[in-house]
């Protein structure tokens, strides 16, 4: 059984390790598009986006991310507000290669940095562990154990 803070630590590292996601606008559900977060270890509860301004999300607002990490062992909903990040230290440091290729270069006039502040997310592991997934390949009664790795937590 995982504590929430545990699946917690462990969304993080599996966002961490493969930071993709689709990302939606809550007034535009059917708009959800696929996004690299930029995640700062010393960030408070936020992540960061590169887009366009010309981009739906560059409507900014209340937001929801859907997350499904590598091998599908980790799975998260969360939401949180998108806001202009101003902040050229912020954009200096989450500027890389992959993002370059996207934009005539950190003073694109098209070039926006999305932050999102963090709130509820809601928070599943699917890696059971040897013994539980073998229960559940046995046929055994699984859901118990699925119940308890899953948390609706603040982020």
């Amino acid at each position: 059984m995982s504590t929430p803070d545990e699946l917690k630590t462990r969304f993080w590292n599996a966002l961490a390790n493969s930071p993709f996601l689709f990302l939606q606008l809550d007034s535009a559900p059917e708009k959800a598009v696929p996004m690299t977060a930029q995640l700062d270890k010393d960030a408070d509860s936020a992540i960061w986006f590169f887009t366009t301004r010309d981009h739906g999300l560059a409507r900014m607002g209340r937001a929801t991310a859907t997350f499904a990490g590598k091998d599908h062992e980790m799975f998260a909903r969360f939401s949180g507000v998108l806001t202009e990040e101003t902040s050229r230290e912020r954009l200096d440091q989450h500027w890389s290669s992959p993002i370059a290729a996207w934009f005539d270069g950190k003073d694109d006039p098209n070039l926006l940095l999305l932050r999102m502040d963090l709130g509820q997310a809601e928070i599943w592991n699917s890696d059971m562990g040897f013994i539980d997934n073998a229960k559940m390949l046995l046929g055994f009664d699984s859901r118990e154990e699925a119940r308890e790795e899953h948390a609706e937590v603040m982020l």
